[in-house]
């Protein structure tokens, strides 16, 4: 009968043991992935802070505009659940935010002219919610990517384009016959 006892007591004490252990490694798995996931929302939050410093460095946007639009990634999980999908869609928002702007700059760059950057940068900052409750799901999946299209300013291309087809219609319209039978008469 002892024997039962002690045997008993011992497959308690393993038992217990394992669950400690078990409930541990649980714990310090969940604790490694919010850290992940929290150094990804870092690493986006900082990458958007640095093209943001960047435009502020060659004065494109004014200091008091950028908490604005750091804003967007700040309050992103206001509304949202913390979970790998909307942090996938942050992910996307904050890449297309940011590569819009690294065009838009260097556009600048080649036409030395940031007017029209700084114009669409002042209605988009305009256009951003005030309150962090309206940075909600409806915000980042259709209101900011059309928001982030009004930032992109007419491509150099397209700009070329349109002064060589304005040409060739100047250039048309002073080679057409009525006006060469005006410089006849």
């Amino acid at each position: 009968m002892t024997y039962v006892v002690f045997f008993s007591l011992l497959l308690l004490i393993t038992l217990l043991g394992s669950y400690l252990i078990v409930e541990n490694n649980r714990r310090i798995a969940s604790e490694t992935k919010k850290r992940i996931f929290n150094d990804r929302v870092s690493k986006i939050s900082t990458r958007l802070k640095s093209k943001l410093n960047e435009l502020l460095d060659v004065k494109v946007i004014r200091p008091k505009h950028v908490p604005r639009v750091q804003a967007i990634v700040s309050n992103f999980f206001v509304v949202q659940a913390h979970n790998d999908d909307n942090l996938q869609k942050l992910e996307d928002v904050t890449d297309l935010l940011v590569s819009t702007l690294s065009n838009e700059l260097n556009k600048t760059y080649q036409t030395n002219s940031a007017k029209s950057l700084i114009d669409n940068l002042q209605h988009f900052i305009a256009e951003l919610p005030h309150q962090g409750i309206l940075y909600n799901k409806a915000f980042y999946d259709t209101e900011l990517p059309s928001l982030i299209f009004t930032i992109q300013t007419e491509d150099i291309h397209q700009h070329i384009d349109k002064k060589e087809e304005v040409e060739f219609l100047q250039q048309k319209t002073n080679d057409s016959p009525i006006n060469e039978e005006a410089s006849v008469a």
